[in-house]
């Protein structure tokens, strides 16, 4: 209706005001022609203007909808509802529609009217009570005005009919006890012709089945019978302009009908089987060259699979389902792949026939078919098709984008490790995954790879020749890199000498020096990785022990880390260097094979972590002290003692023992070294807990000091330094005798770096400096590694300490921490306590940052400062 034209509008009319708001050049021009219509119709509702309160309302709804507030009009709505013609009502009902809900406490006001807008002679005002009401109605309205609407269901009129049951459909979602007084009504309309009053009412029986027990027994007894009537009369008239859409007559009736019988069906064998004809009669009868035809096709599908249907049923369904995936639409092809993951559990070995055209659709163009399809393929893997699914996945993760190798390359691993029955073809397709997509391979899966080598004596020989082949050919990939030159450490002499070859093995030729020119290589190429050139200098040190010739060689490669910036590496270069000059005769033990890695144990433990790492997701606890540390094999354990540490000697699942030394035939210190330990507790009697076990053992310097500064002794282990504290105040080289009794005075003001703080995703460390003369005073540089392959982005630290001390914060070097210890964050600290001397330093730490966008908080506290700060 024009509102321009009615007899109740005059003055400024609705599109007057319209066109003055579209024409504000600004927002503030717009809030002030908004605010001159508010005010002129304030000023009409307070002056009861009954003229313009049609075209005032008109104008509200609009102001409505630009988002201005209109809760002044609100009773404006209730006399309109309340007038006796039906333009005011029309403008009244939607007026109420829009600017109320059913929260508000006005809309009381309104169920009067509405009970004898119900009970009107005019089938259009009857329509206007019954959309308002299935709009707005809250559980209140719903139980006063459900009599009426349920009288309304049995009318003369279609449209009357159609609208009833839609504002039925809302009454039972308010009130869901009331779905008893519509479930006969609900039946007899299926009886209908009219498609409009057929589709409500297919809707309203699929709302009572939702809502009782009773209603849904009731139906299934009722109108299964009228619902397969409907279906094949829809299913096989002939073209009507009125309801037809691509040439298939009304889809949206084909639809509803089947979500119904679905609902009916699902755990009832007798309904079912009485459905299966007609479902079976949709599925092939239905054209599939148009987009309506696929909505109905895949409802009839998923109803299928939703009901007890015969396995024939079941393989046509899913046959129409592999149709789809030849289709060139995106999203059929995307809907068909998510019903055939939920068909895996219905009937594995159909979709098995549709096993190329779903791999296929691993290399669409489309990210979200690619992701869905690498899905299913997962779920299709069983022992007999895994080597040439794998071989699938494999050769096209050499041509597959950089977004996507990292999905794919986690499948393709957990395929091989749940699958593989056959060592060989294991180690095989991880080298080829590690050789094309080596920086995408998590951690965990090298570190299992690792422990499976060290187990496969009769592999050792092919693995390490086949890793020195990869990494010549590919030796950017990081996890590559770092297998490689653990086994070329570990099995050097196999790769030079071509020991344990295999029938399908040729011969190479590799000398010695070749073999340290690999690691060399790999340790200036990763240059900014430190867990790899770690890794790396440990593979030198051992090379040196195997291939004695290039012994000075590779002391001259170490020592080039003596002043590297990572403390770590400095160490290890050190320690490595000494080693290989000054104890030449302990070397050969020293370096010898680490033990078999207990891969049943590796395993659990490997369980245990990935559990960890949920919890982890959800929120990250604080480390505690002393708790166990994450190896580069993928084995954590708890800190062994000192000794069996630094031989690396120790058992997964046998603790190495802290007490005191005792005489032992098999103990491997007297094995490795010759020491016979019963001698070293007749000198001095057995030592105490907190005495130092090597100091003990060997029998170095006096008896320390039990009060004395601790300090700390670094241990080798393959692939990490743990630091573990000695009660002795004196500082010595664990294989080179005490230091200097007097310490050199810039010596005394120097403390041990520590790591203060450790968990799974967070490695913290503090090194110390003193100035001479300012013993309450300490400077703390801080360093943050990053132990996780995700960026961590807005990293921030903070600290709180008791009030006897005073801390200053510099600020960070950064707030992005580089993922795998690819770099660090720093952060200087000034702390003074002023009851030096009496309590030491304390403190709380919290560190929050964000991984993948999520925020992350850990926390914990430091007690482990080293006495005298």
């Amino acid at each position: 209706m024009d509102l321009s034209m009615n007899p109740f509008s005059s003055g400024t009319r609705l599109r007057d005001m319209i066109r003055a708001i579209r024409a504000s050049k600004t927002a503030a021009e717009e809030r002030a022609v908004v605010r001159r219509e508010c005010a002129a119709i304030r000023a009409a509702i307070s002056g009861n203007d009954q003229d313009y309160r049609h075209r005032n309302m008109a104008k509200l709804m609009f102001i409505h909808m630009l988002g201005y507030p209109t809760h002044f009009g609100q009773m404006e709505c209730l006399k309109l509802i309340a007038a006796a013609g039906f333009p005011e009502k029309r403008i009244g009902y939607l007026g109420l529609t829009l600017l109320l809900d059913e929260r508000q406490e006005v809309l009381m006001l309104v169920t009067n009217s509405l009970k004898q807008d119900l009970n009107h002679s005019n089938q259009f005002i009857v329509g206007l009570a019954l959309c308002a009401l299935g709009n707005i109605c809250s559980a209140e309205m719903a139980r006063d005005l459900a009599p009426e609407v349920e009288r309304l269901l049995q009318t003369r009129d279609p449209n009357t009919k159609k609208k009833a049951a839609l504002c039925s459909i809302r009454i039972v979602r308010k009130v869901p006890d009331l779905a008893e007084n519509f479930m006969g009504s609900a039946a007899s309309l299926l009886k209908e012709k009219h498609h409009g009053v057929l589709l409500s009412a297919v809707q309203l029986c699929t709302e009572l089945c939702k809502a009782s027990i009773e209603a849904l027994e009731y139906l299934r007894k009722r109108c299964v019978e009228g619902l397969v009537r409907i279906l094949r009369d829809v299913s096989n008239s002939s073209y009507a302009p009125e309801y037809d859409i691509a040439g298939i007559t009304d889809p949206f009736l084909h639809i509803q009908v089947l979500r119904l019988m679905r609902t009916l069906g699902q755990g009832d064998a007798d309904c079912s089987e009485y459905v299966n004809d007609i479902l079976a009669q949709v599925a092939t009868k239905t054209e599939s060259n148009k987009n309506a035809g696929n909505a109905i096709l895949y409802e009839c599908v998923e109803t299928i699979m939703g009901i007890e249907a015969t396995s024939g049923l079941r393989v046509l369904a899913i046959n129409i389902l592999g149709r789809f995936l030849s289709n060139r639409d995106n999203n059929i092809r995307y809907v068909a792949l998510n019903m055939l993951m939920k068909a895996m559990s219905v009937d594995t070995q159909a979709v098995q026939r549709h096993r190329s055209t779903i791999l296929e659709c691993v290399k669409d163009a489309d990210v979200s078919i690619r992701k869905r399809a690498l899905e299913l393929v997962y779920l299709l893997v069983n022992d007999t098709n895994v080597k040439p699914l794998t071989k699938e996945l494999v050769d096209y993760l050499e041509v597959s984008d950089e977004d996507f190798k990292e999905d794919l390359t986690a499948k393709i691993c957990l395929i091989v490790e749940k699958f593989s029955q056959d060592k060989l073809w294991y180690l095989d397709q991880m080298f080829k995954v590690l050789s094309l997509s080596g920086n995408f391979v998590k951690d965990d899966v090298w570190h299992a790879l690792i422990v499976l080598i060290s187990n496969a004596s009769e592999l050792q020989g092919y693995s390490v020749r086949s890793l020195y082949k990869a990494l010549q050919a590919c030796g950017a990939q990081e996890s590559l890199v770092r297998v490689s030159v653990w086994c070329i450490g570990e099995y050097g002499e196999m790769l030079v000498n071509n020991i344990s070859m295999l029938d399908v093995e040729e011969p190479i030729t590799v000398t010695e020096s070749d073999a340290v020119d690999a690691v060399e290589l790999a340790l200036k190429r990763y240059s900014v990785d430190v867990t790899t050139r770690a890794m790396c200098l440990v593979a030198l040190l051992k090379l040196s022990s195997r291939f004695p010739p290039t012994s000075e060689r590779i002391q001259e490669i170490v020592v080039q880390n003596k002043g590297n910036t990572v403390l770590e590496l400095q160490q290890r270069s050190i320690e490595f260097n000494s080693i290989i000059q000054r104890h030449q005769s302990i070397k050969s033990s020293l370096l010898e094979r680490m033990p078999v890695l207990d891969e049943a144990s590796y395993l659990v433990k490997r369980a245990t972590s990935s559990q960890a790492s949920v919890s982890l997701n959800k929120s990250a606890p604080a480390a505690t002290p002393g708790g166990s540390l994450k190896l580069p094999n993928g084995v954590a354990k708890p800190p062994p003692a000192p000794l069996a540490d630094l031989l690396d000697l120790s058992s997964d699942d046998t603790p190495a023992s802290t007490s005191a030394p005792t005489a032992a035939p098999n103990n491997f210190l007297h094995d490795l070294l010759g020491i016979d330990l019963t001698d070293s507790s007749s000198t001095g009697g057995a030592p105490s807990a907190s005495t130092d076990i090597l100091m003990d053992l060997l029998s170095i310097g006096s008896s320390p000091v039990q009060n004395g500064p601790p300090t700390t002794s670094t241990v080798i282990s393959p692939g990490q330094v743990t630091k573990h504290a000695s009660a002795t105040p004196q500082v010595f080289d664990l294989l080179d005798g005490l230091a200097p009794s007097s310490p050199l005075p810039d010596e005394q003001t120097a403390y041990p770096p520590i790591t203060a703080f450790q968990s799974a995703t967070l490695k913290i460390t503090f090194n110390f400096k003193k100035q001479p003369g300012k013993p309450q005073e300490t400077t703390m540089h801080v360093s943050f590694t990053n132990l996780t392959s995700a960026t961590l982005t807005d990293f921030m630290f903070q600290a709180a300490v008791p009030k006897f001390i005073q801390l200053r914060l510099d600020p960070a070097s950064s707030s992005t921490l580089p993922a795998s210890g690819k770099g660090s964050v720093t952060q200087s600290l000034s702390v003074t306590n002023n009851q030096h001397g009496q309590k030491p330093i304390a403190m709380r730490i919290r560190i929050s940052y964000k991984v993948n966008g999520e925020d992350r908080l850990e926390q914990g506290q430091i007690s482990n400062f080293p006495a005298g700060l």
